[in-house]
Formats: structure tokens, C-alpha cells, sequence
């Protein structure tokens, strides 16, 4: 079996540089003394997350587990509130939100400055849009689809951001409702490049394919929404976070395999899939 691995797996900018600070941190560079946590799990894939757990940095709920050290932002991103909180206990904070994150954190809070309702397109759950909505305060609304727009009454100024991991199709769909629903319409496309040509490259490869693997954090949402958009294209799609998970009667008379990753997707993890399915079914 031809195994086909697509050229935009493994770790973004955005996680790259958050899981370099983070070691950093371990190795004692950028750190001054004390606990190192992060404030939620760094990034989404709990295979990362206990390395990290292997170097001494825990992944911690919320502030009131950490009374003192280094805190690490998550890429996600964090709340006004809990950044607040942070540096009001007195903590050494290592930011290491994504700046894509951080440019749409920045927008909400302008948007909001200047009298916009805000909306924000996205998973009302993720940690990422937690984070957003805390810089608009009363003023956003986040939705996930125009389903939850039938009842915003029209208003004067209405600005839009995404979710940096949302579906393109999803972030049109939102904004071409909302311009019947303002009489001025800020729109920002706060969605990652990464993150779209990263789908695009996906959905390519499994068109070409006879079976279709997704590695990356079930808790993850890009690479939940990854998975999405390759079953559309090729329904025979599996997502699974470790090597161990596949099965080899999902690959039984398949002449091509595809393998792609989430943006928190490490390269060993990817490395071992493809080794595992290579023992699966050898050429």
C-alpha cells in the first residue's frame, strides 16, 4: 500500500512557538525559579501534555492551583480576567498565546471600544473563544452558525471575527447572513492561513486516496474539523491520536493511504503512524 503524507502535517507556527517557550521554561532559560505550570493544557494533545508532565511542567484547571513560580499562557490564549489574575498573584507569566490569537483578542477589544456588536464565529466551549469574549464583554455574541443569528435584531455597527481554527465555508456562510443585519459591517478574517491550507491540502490528498488518516488530540478542534472536511471528500476517514489505534481492516484492498495531522500534531507521533501502517501493509 502506497502511503501519501500531506506536506502540511504536523506543528504550526503558533504551537511551534509555544511548545519551544515551554521548554525554555523546563531547561531553566526563561524562568525564575519555582513550579512551572501552564494554565490549562498548552496545547490540544494529551501525548505533548504528558511530556511536558515528564520535564515538570503541569498543566493546571485554573489560577487557584498555582500560588506562586511561572505560569504559561497557552496558545490558546486566556481571559482578560485570568491574565489579570495572574499577574495580580504575583506570578512569573510566560505568554505564549499565538499571535494569531492575540491579533483577534486585540480586534474584539477594539471593536468593542468603538460601540460594534460583536460577533464572534466559533465553538462557544473552546478555550480560544472563552478568550475572545472576555475582551468584548456584554457587547459579543458568539455563534456557530447563521441558526443562531434568526433572532439578533438589525443593529447600527456590527464587526465579525473567527476562530483562528474555523472552517472558511462556515466564516462566509456567518458574514453573508449578517449583511442583511447591519447598517455598517466590520468584518475581520482573523482564520489562520496554517489552519486553511492546511484543510485544503487535506481534502486534495484525500481525493487521491482509498483511506484517509487524521492524526491529532480528540480534544482538539482543527483537527476535529480537519477530520470533517477529509470524511466529506473521502468518507472511509479515521481520526486517531495514536498509532496504536488503527486497525488494520480499515486498510484490507486499499491500494492508497493518506495521512494527515491536526496543528498540534507532533512529528513523532505522525512518524509512528506511518511506520505503524507500513507494518500493516507492506509493499
Amino acid at each position: 500500500m502506497e502511503i501519501l503524507v500531506a506536506k502540511s502535517s504536523g506543528f504550526c507556527f503558533g504551537v511551534k512557538r509555544a511548545i519551544n517557550m515551554a521548554g525554555k521554561c523546563a531547561s531553566g532559560e526563561d524562568k525564575e525559579g519555582g513550579a512551572i505550570h501552564t494554565l490549562g493544557p498548552i496545547i490540544h494533545n494529551p501525548q505533548v501534555v504528558k511530556m511536558l508532565e515528564e520535564s515538570n511542567v503541569y498543566a493546571r484547571k485554573d489560577l487557584s492551583e498555582i500560588d506562586s513560580g511561572t505560569v504559561i499562557i497557552r496558545s490558546h490564549g486566556v481571559t482578560f480576567e485570568e491574565y489579570k489574575e495572574a499577574r495580580d498573584k504575583g506570578l512569573s507569566i510566560v505568554d505564549a498565546t499565538c499571535p494569531f490569537v492575540k491579533t483577534a483578542q486585540d480586534l474584539v477589544s477594539r471593536l468593542a471600544e468603538e460601540g460594534y456588536q460583536v460577533i464572534v464565529a466559533g465553538e462557544k466551549d473552546h478555550p480560544e473563544v472563552k478568550g475572545l469574549m472576555s475582551y468584548g464583554g456584554s457587547r459579543v455574541r458568539v455563534v456557530s452558525g447563521i441558526a443562531e443569528l434568526l433572532d439578533m435584531p438589525r443593529v447600527a455597527k456590527l464587526g465579525i471575527v473567527a476562530q483562528t481554527t474555523l472552517r472558511m465555508e462556515k466564516f462566509e456562510d456567518i458574514v453573508s447572513f449578517c449583511l442583511h443585519k447591519a447598517s455598517e459591517l466590520k468584518v475581520f478574517n482573523t482564520i489562520c492561513n496554517a489552519t486553511s491550507t492546511r484543510q485544503t491540502e487535506s481534502a486534495a490528498l484525500a481525493k487521491e486516496v482509498d483511506v484517509m488518516v487524521v492524526v491529532g488530540g480528540k480534544n482538539s478542534a482543527n483537527t476535529r474539523r480537519l477530520a470533517e472536511v477529509c470524511r466529506a471528500v473521502q468518507p472511509e476517514t479515521y481520526h486517531i491520536e495514536i498509532a496504536s489505534e488503527l486497525r488494520p481492516e480499515w486498510f484490507e484492498g486499499k491500494g492508497r493511504a493518506g495521512v494527515t495531522s491536526g496543528a498540534s500534531t507532533p512529528e513523532w507521533l505522525i512518524g509512528a503512524v506511518v511506520q505503524r501502517l507500513r507494518e500493516i501493509s507492506p509493499k
